[in-house]
């Protein structure tokens, strides 16, 4: 079986491969090599021609279940998708699904992470979350979302060379360590994408 990860973003691909095969730990050798042989995760790098997914949903979940279902639609294969966003309360929830694009179009995360700084600057409260939204969908199927959701705050400047996005910045609840400082093993077991996907295993 074939799962495509609907997304070109190879940090985002990175981290849903570590994470799904993960999920496989706890399992008889003999079954993870059965598993890993049944299925194949690929990214849309193998599909150069995938139609590009307008992502203009009003929530995170809508927009997962676009992507999800246009692109297994396309490539006939089991697909997976995720929209996450960072709210900021001192932000209204800015910059919420708009998180990607709300440093422009082209802005890199050095850019984004300094808008969102400057954005803050003098506020004292910083509670921040995560969400992540996670749809399944099987090509003539209904499609299948989850929702994750991590609570933290954003500190005052960007330090770790883990991740991407704004994990610079962004301190998970229970830690004095950013996404960034924290690394991929950690923030796999408790981010909001870490709890959707560990929903969407299920329903996989």
């Amino acid at each position: 079986m074939k799962l495509v990860l609907a997304t070109r973003n190879q940090g985002k691909v990175r981290e849903l491969t570590d994470m799904l095969l993960e999920s496989l730990k706890g399992v008889s050798s003999s079954d993870v090599t059965r598993q890993r042989r049944a299925i194949s995760i690929v990214s849309l790098e193998k599909y150069p021609d995938v139609p590009e997914v307008v992502e203009d949903g009003e929530t995170y979940m809508e927009n997962a279940v676009k992507k999800a279902s246009i692109i297994a639609e396309y490539t006939s294969h089991l697909t997976l998708a995720d929209d996450a966003g960072l709210e900021v309360d001192a932000l209204d929830g800015a910059p919420g699904i708009h998180s990607k694009r709300w440093a422009g179009e082209d802005a890199t995360d050095d850019i984004r992470i300094a808008k969102l700084l400057q954005a803050l600057e003098g506020a004292t409260n910083r509670r921040a979350r995560f969400i992540a939204a996670i749809a399944v969908v099987h090509p003539n199927s209904e499609p299948q979302v989850v929702l994750g959701v991590c609570e933290g705050h954003i500190r005052h400047d960007p330090v770790g060379e883990s991740g991407f996005g704004y994990d610079p910045v962004f301190v998970p609840a229970g830690y004095n360590r950013t996404f960034a400082e924290l690394g991929e093993e950690i923030k796999n077991r408790i981010s909001h994408r870490a709890k959707a996907l560990k929903q969407a295993i299920a329903l996989l």
